[in-house]
């Protein structure tokens, strides 16, 4: 009888954490579960943020779930999800503003309960193997048309690299589920088209689509999310990949595990222009009930915290809490020789519009290698 009802509680919890409801325990504690829905690059610190919020909470339970940010979008409007998510927080708030476009419902209720919350910052990056990058960038900064001119010629040896790395490779995400994959291409689009600022206009000229063909022509596979990216660099080594784009954090916190996979770190390079990203939470109103978005609200507000902005920066974020300041907080991870600066040199551009980030993934796909 007891082993029973024990199943039974399980079987309720479950069925409770899959819904992002509230249930009560033996003793009569009410818990809330809520359905966190994530960018792979914030999944280690909220990993050890979760922890410690259960410790101080015990009455609200978090599921991490992880998806790359446009996937996040995507199932969420199409409800392909086998869970119901409370709380979304994809790498850019350039995301949540998507669905807000896409969203519907029948009272033209906002699909948020509150105007969404940035929780870090961190900027796109150039992650190469060091003896790639002497030869790629040999006055030690990156530059498009130096990798442009790689990915042209296809082979190390026709470029000034020894002939025994074979093929040039330059790996970035899919831009049409990853948002690392759209910045990295609004990016070179800017530099190819000399647009600080692009316009849905500019990407129907055929040197948009020349400049998408030669990038598509380089990249044999990206990867569905940038920490699945970063992990799969490290993993292969220079034999797989000569050179990504990431996010600094998620190159920061790879960094050390590189030098024991591969014998030697890679090197971080800064884009100049680059854009700056806000992995930025919002609790979603469907089937999330006041009661629950109260508790969404807490966790946010923990995440928020100066405590909790210090363990962002343990994990190669930069805060966004004023009262946090990098310079006094940088831990080890930081101060390493990663090609990593704390006050960087590079100039920060904002992300393009929403509607024009659509229009290059729509190009990226129609786009032939």
């Amino acid at each position: 009888m007891v082993k029973s009802q024990r199943s039974l509680y399980i079987s309720v919890a479950i069925i409770a954490a899959a819904l992002g409801l509230t249930y009560v325990l033996p003793g009569g504690q009410a818990q809330t579960t809520l359905v966190v829905v994530s960018g792979s690059e914030l999944e280690p610190p909220l990993k050890a943020l979760i922890e410690t919020f259960h410790q101080q909470q015990s009455n609200i339970r978090v599921d991490l779930k992880v998806q790359g940010s446009l996937d996040m979008v995507n199932r969420f409007i199409d409800d392909r999800n086998d869970f119901q998510p409370t709380v979304l927080i994809p790498a850019n708030q350039d995301a949540l503003k998507r669905l807000e476009q896409r969203w519907t419902s029948p009272d033209s209720t906002s699909a948020f309960y509150d105007p969404p919350t940035p929780l870090a910052k961190t900027r796109l990056v150039a992650i190469t193997w060091p003896e790639r990058g002497k030869a790629l960038f040999p006055d030690g900064r990156f530059n498009w048309n130096r990798l442009e001119t790689a990915m042209k010629a296809q082979q190390w040896g026709s470029f000034g690299g020894s002939a025994d790395w074979g093929s040039f490779d330059f790996v970035m995400t899919d831009p049409t589920r990853s948002n690392s994959g759209q910045m990295t291409l609004s990016l070179w689009l800017s530099h190819k088209l000399q647009k600080s600022s692009l316009q849905t206009s500019d990407l129907s000229s055929p040197k948009a689509q020349s400049a998408l063909t030669t990038i598509k022509r380089s990249i044999y596979q990206p990867a569905r999310s940038s920490d699945i990216l970063m992990q799969e660099f490290v993993a292969r080594g220079a034999n797989d990949a000569d050179i990504i784009t990431n996010y600094e954090s998620v190159a920061l916190n790879r960094w050390e595990q590189s030098k024991v996979s591969q014998g030697q770190p890679y090197q971080i390079y800064e884009i100049n222009p680059t854009v700056e990203n806000k992995p930025t939470a919002a609790i979603v109103r469907r089937q999330v009930n006041a009661q629950t978005a109260q508790k969404a609200r807490e966790f946010i507000q923990y995440l928020s915290q100066p405590n909790q902005q210090k363990v962002f920066i343990q994990y190669g974020f930069r805060p966004v809490n004023p009262d946090v300041k990098l310079e006094d907080n940088a831990t080890t991870l930081w101060q390493q020789n990663t090609g990593i600066l704390l006050k960087p040199k590079a100039q920060t551009i904002d992300s393009p519009s929403v509607d024009v980030l659509k229009e290059v993934g729509r190009l990226w796909e129609r786009s032939q290698p």
